[in-house]
């Protein structure tokens, strides 16, 4: 698929702290109303190394599921290094570039991105979900397993109960329980969905497991592709659309 956003990727805190606050304004976090979802794609990155340092190796994986029967119906993967390092805040500057490169090789645009990740529930209201929505143009939702920041009542015991998370006075997020009876998690908006959209699909993609089927996939494939790359084989690519984009942009 193509890429709508183009920017070199920061080398450093302040880069990115300034790219963060330059990109902040563009994001739609209601956008228009959602058309028809009759896809959804899951992104995750899986890491090797030290676990913190721009050396570390990393895995993308992107998987597009029908939205009706939830099967698979394209996925794309892509093996590098992090090129940044762990700062919280800046989470999404290790996984972005390597998430890029894994959806620019995705032979089918989905009509919604479901990340493991936040999204305006992010200390600067941009987290890796709202990047994620300007680099592709597409409705983007963040899922987490648990809350970044702010402030909520725990949710009712039964499938999707939920409550509101707020951050200095602010909306920020849900947590939303997927299942009857299990820890819920954390949606966010990223751009383009309301916080109610971005929980029915949450729901439509979590039928019978706390993670949405979307994570669950991403991450098993990431996983399996990070381990095949350790041991020396070659990364599992499907429907390669053209020569990859350069981590860096372009």
């Amino acid at each position: 698929m193509e890429l709508q956003l183009d920017h070199p990727w920061p080398g450093t805190e302040a880069e990115a702290l300034a790219l963060q606050q330059r990109l902040r304004p563009l994001v739609r976090p209601g956008g228009p109303a959602l058309g028809p979802v009759r896809t959804l794609a899951g992104l995750d990155v899986a890491y090797g190394g030290s676990h913190g340092a721009a050396a570390d190796r990393v895995a993308a994986a992107v998987v597009v599921l029908d939205a009706d029967t939830l099967a698979v119906v394209d996925r794309a993967t892509a093996v590098g290094t992090a090129g940044f390092p762990y700062v919280p805040g800046l989470f999404a500057f290790r996984e972005l570039p390597i998430l890029a490169e894994a959806l620019a090789r995705i032979g089918t645009v989905p009509d919604v991105l479901l990340c493991d990740g936040q999204g305006l529930a992010h200390p600067r209201r941009f987290g890796l979900a709202c990047h994620l929505g300007l680099l592709t143009g597409l409705p983007t939702l963040g899922v987490a397993k648990t809350p970044l920041l702010g402030s909520w009542d725990e949710p009712g015991p039964a499938r999707g109960d939920c409550a509101d998370v707020r951050h200095e006075g602010e909306l920020v997020a849900r947590v939303l329980r997927t299942q009857a009876g299990v820890k819920p998690v954390t949606v966010s908006t990223g751009h383009l969905v309301t916080l109610d959209d971005a929980c029915e699909l949450t729901l439509r993609a979590a039928p019978r497991y706390r993670l949405p089927e979307t994570t669950r996939l991403a991450d098993r494939l990431c996983r399996d592709v990070l381990a095949a790359a350790d041991r020396g084989g070659a990364p599992r690519r499907s429907c390669p659309t053209g020569r990859a984009r350069d981590a860096i942009g372009g």
